[in-house]
């Protein structure tokens, strides 16, 4: 939200008042002349709008209260305060804090509280200003004008704060974004909306933000959060938002890395989602007309073609119309669900139905949510009703533990019948003109729903298959829905502007701290002509997670053409044979919070040549894909520093250079990290299975001396290049590779690269 007009002038109707001195600072066991360090955890300074030259002037208001604590180390947290008389009204971002000797210690010059390498500094003399530093460098800062109340021409009171941005910093995340992947010059609104990726608006709205200096900034505030950054100062990232508090974190690095680490220790780290789920999704589509003899020939058709198929997904319309959603099948085209989904999970299948929080007028469950109060309300007690969607539809009031339970008993009805996840859509559209079961602020609920929704789902799931076999296909979140995986793009059209576009948005929601993150293959709205549908192919199975899925028209390969059928047989094999390599990324997203699909700053963020990159990224950390968007096979990439090679043809890439290229439809730019080892399985039909088992080690460009660590599985190996040969060991002496603990029991010629790694004799 925009203030001025110009750097000298104040829209109409706008008002400030920013802090101008210290007044005074205090902080637990201190000595409040100032004299003494203090030794606490916490900083209070009161900060007057106006100068002190006399008594009167202590007559006047209004006075900034400062709060600075901290979470956990290399993190600090700044509460801005005008009126403290208001109500608490939730909900609240869940925050894991952790034990850390913060320090806050003050003399005549400065207030500093400090945090492992992390301080901020207050200037006590002088003009307003506020300092972030590390390790004796300044990150950000705040000066003069920076922080301030400002009321607009209504008399709407917001708290806003502007950073000082850095000269060449490049400002990433703010959840998933369509624009382009450096926000600097943009304007987001954190509030989620049901707009397609075509637009400004998203469904994954985070107000957190990660740069290439070494910080990044969450604002702790689930609401509306207005960013201009680098959009109204143009050296400056503002946020602000409607309220009497704001709290936000400064988050120190210094990599992106150890930022993501760090950010998602403190709103937590995504869940591991089973390895079932990392295969190929087939859906009926949406507006498409199926029956269980349409599901059944798709599902045959994969298997005459040897396409390998993990999951099958029903859309909409496996409930009838206009009863969305009362979780019944509709009788009319599965007459027996119970015995189709026995016969589908015959053929090796899991099994995922549509959902969402919406309950039609016309759905049985309306009258029974209304009686019991489970349906959100309109503040004169009416059910909130709209006919956007779905005629006369409500929303089940996620607020009321009841209402959970009663939804979640809906879900696991289901679950008995063979239902194995859920696609759980929508959760944007939430209304403010409302009042919530637990009192809720309605502003403040309305990007929050979306945690409420998933995270009901996601526990059903957990509760009734089991820890780690949970798994949605989510289309709204907000800060912390990366713990409820798995969560796709949304609406986007059959264009390789829209395939480009969806990318950017998987880019900027794993920079906001989201493990995996999928697409429709293909496009959902419009139908892909046979070339994109094949580009687009090699771009979804090299992705997180891989779904087949349109608005109005199927896409089952051999409806485009053959040579489809191919492309999809060839990159799906592909993606199950490297499930070695995928799932320890996955892992490590689920330890770490590091993304599988990388945006190349993040591998690579003293390579000034990444920063802007939105065509390609890293999967996992060793593997850069470079999607082809046009139907010549026309592709122009970066390459870091360092001889890469061709995974698909074994040439060799030696960067940093950008490199042109001509890709046909089975082929992609797949290049492997110089000094990488990627251990590829020993099938290539499913995603789930003994990765170690007959792995083959495929070792590329290593060192003389080099000792190269890879986990598969559970068990460890260590590739070592000593001369011209590779030896590998392994950690675990039961395993049937290692013939004793350590004992290196597979060779091969350096040249080759691989090591296939079998049963020792005896």
């Amino acid at each position: 939200m925009k203030f001025t007009d110009g750097y000298w002038l104040l829209r109409e109707g706008v008002t400030s008042a920013h802090p101008v001195e210290v007044l005074d600072v205090d902080a637990p066991g201190g000595d409040p002349s100032g004299s003494t360090p203090s030794g606490g955890g916490t900083l209070e300074i009161h900060a007057p709008t106006r100068p002190i030259r006399h008594r009167g002037d202590l007559l006047k208001g209004p006075v900034v209260t400062i709060t600075a604590h901290t979470p956990m180390p290399d993190v600090i947290g700044v509460t801005l305060t005008h009126f403290e008389g208001g109500q608490p009204l939730g909900p609240e971002f869940e925050l894991t804090g952790q034990e850390t000797a913060a320090r806050a210690e003050y003399d005549d010059e400065h207030a500093t509280l400090t945090s492992g390498a992390l301080s901020v500094r207050v200037a006590r003399t002088g003009p307003w200003h506020v300092d972030f530093l590390a390790d004796g460098r300044v990150l950000t800062s705040s000066g003069t004008k920076g922080m301030g109340i400002m009321r607009d021409g209504t008399g709407a009171h917001y708290l806003r704060e502007q950073l000082n941005l850095g000269v060449g910093t490049s400002v990433y995340g703010l959840g998933e974004r369509f624009g382009p992947l450096v926000k600097n010059g943009q304007v987001v609104d954190i509030w989620n909306a049901d707009g397609g990726t075509a637009t400004e608006q998203a469904y994954k709205n985070v107000p957190f933000y990660l740069t290439d200096a070494g910080y990044g900034v969450f604002v702790d505030h689930p609401g509306k959060v207005s960013f201009e950054v680098g959009s109204e100062t143009v050296s400056r990232v503002q946020f602000s938002v409607e309220s009497q508090r704001l709290t936000y974190y400064v988050i120190h690095g210094p990599t992106p890395k150890e930022i993501l680490r760090k950010y998602t220790a403190l709103t937590g780290r995504p869940a591991l989602p089973p390895a079932w789920s990392f295969g190929l999704w087939l859906s009926t589509s949406f507006t498409t007309s199926y029956d269980e003899e349409t599901v059944t020939s798709f599902i045959d058709g994969m298997r005459e073609r040897e396409l390998p198929l993990s999951v099958f997904h029903f859309d909409c319309f496996w409930m009838r119309e206009f009863h969305w959603c009362d979780f019944r099948w509709d009788p009319r085209v599965f007459p027996d669900p119970e015995g189709m989904l026995a016969r589908l999970k015959e053929k090796g299948l899991h099994i995922c139905v549509w959902i969402n929080p919406y309950i039609a007028q016309r759905s049985p469950l309306f009258a029974e949510g209304k009686a019991l109060g489970h349906l959100l309300r309109r503040p004169d007690g009416s059910v909130w009703q709209w006919d956007l969607w779905q005629p006369g539809m409500a929303l089940v009031d996620f607020t009321s533990p009841a209402a959970r339970d009663w939804y979640a008993a809906k879900l696991e009805a289901l679950l008995e019948q063979g239902v194995d996840c859920f696609k759980t859509d929508f959760g944007e559209r939430v209304p403010v003109d409302v009042a919530w079961a637990d009192g809720s602020d309605p502003e403040r609920m309305h990007n929050y729903y979306t945690q409420l929704y998933n995270r009901t789902v996601f526990e059903v799931l957990r509760k009734h298959r089991g820890e780690g076999e949970a798994v949605l296909f989510a289309r709204s979140a907000t800060a912390g829905g990366q713990q409820f995986p798995v969560h796709w793009g949304g609406d986007c059209e059959a264009t390789y502007e829209s395939m480009a576009e969806s990318l950017r948005g998987g880019l900027s929601l794993g920079l906001s701290g989201f493990g995996y993150w999928s697409h429709d293959i293909g496009g959902f709205e419009g139908t892909p002509t046979p070339a994109l549908f094949k580009r687009w192919l090699a771009f979804g199975l090299l992705s997180s997670h891989s779904r087949l899925h349109g608005s109005s028209t199927y896409r089952v390969p051999w409806l485009f053409d053959e040579e489809s059928v191919d492309v999809l047989r060839l990159f799906t094999r592909l993606k199950l044979a490297l499930m070695p390599y995928l799932y320890e990324a996955a892992r490590t997203a689920h330890a770490e919070g590091l993304p599988v699909m990388r945006a190349m700053v993040l591998e690579f963020p003293d390579d000034p040549g990444c920063a802007h990159l939105e065509r390609q990224y890293m999967l996992g950390p060793d593997l850069l894909v470079a999607p082809v968007f046009s139907d010549e096979g026309d592709v122009t990439y970066y390459v870091p520093e360092g001889t890469w090679t061709h995974y698909l043809s074994g040439q060799a890439v030696t960067g940093p250079r950008w490199v042109r290229e001509r890709h046909g439809f089975s082929s992609v730019p797949l290049l492997v990290r110089p000094g990488a080892v990627i251990p590829v399985g020993a099938v290539d039909d499913r995603p789930d299975y003994a990765y170690a088992d007959g792995v083959t080690l495929r070792a590329y460009g290593l060192e003389q001396g080099a000792r190269v660590a890879v986990r598969v599985g559970d068990v460890t190996f260590t590739v070592v290049r000593e001369g011209d040969v590779l030896q590998a060991s392994c950690s675990d002496p039961s395993a049937p590779w290692a013939l004793a603990a350590g004992e290196r029991v597979v060779r091969a010629a350096a040249g080759t690269g691989f090591l296939t790694l079998e049963p020792a004799a005896g």
